[in-house]
């Protein structure tokens, strides 16, 4: 691969990550205009998975972490007491994205997009659960996490698995992203 083309690559996927970064501080804040929306669509969520997908596994993980931590230090949210459980989450919702669309040789067909998203979905909420698990360990429970995770958070679930891979398709149909 040339140099000016893994330049263009890198500044691109350097650009994603950060639009997807300033979305993990915009987005909360129009959805909390609504109440309960924020924590019922998990919006947050939407950009690392974006970003997770549309570049390589380093950025993904650098916005799932970046995004929830700016976002808790300048707006608040998540809580504290939240941040380990949602930046671990996060964090492998970025990584591991990113890391199954190239298993699946970076073809961004619909299926191969829902197929990483799903697998993404759960290694987060999985992940989430174990980090709550360890910073919580006397209060939380896996009812507890079967309801935060799936129960409460299943509109969110719905949001993202109805527009996050026909935002993908699309930047992969304009040119924007594409084979990795």
């Amino acid at each position: 691969m040339s140099q000016k083309k893994l330049n263009a690559q890198t500044l691109k996927n350097i650009a994603i990550t950060a639009i997807c970064i300033a979305l993990c501080l915009l987005l909360p804040q129009l959805f909390h205009l609504i109440p309960s929306a924020g924590k019922l669509f998990s919006p947050m969520h939407i950009p690392i998975l974006i970003c997770g997908l549309a570049c390589s596994w380093q950025y993904g993980l650098i916005c799932g972490i970046s995004g929830v931590t700016l976002s808790s230090l300048i707006m608040s949210m998540p809580t504290f007491a939240q941040l380990p459980g949602m930046v671990t989450e996060c964090a492998v919702y970025g990584l591991a994205a990113s890391l199954l669309i190239k298993r699946m040789n970076n073809r961004m067909s619909y299926k191969n997009i829902y197929i990483s998203l799903v697998c993404a979905m759960l290694l987060g909420r999985i992940a989430g659960g174990i980090a709550k698990a360890i910073f919580f360990t006397n209060t939380y429970s896996f009812s507890a996490w079967v309801s935060g995770y799936f129960v409460t958070s299943f509109p969110a679930i719905i949001l993202q698995l109805i527009i996050i891979p026909p935002i993908i398709h699309a930047l992969t149909r304009s040119g924007f992203i594409g084979e990795k």
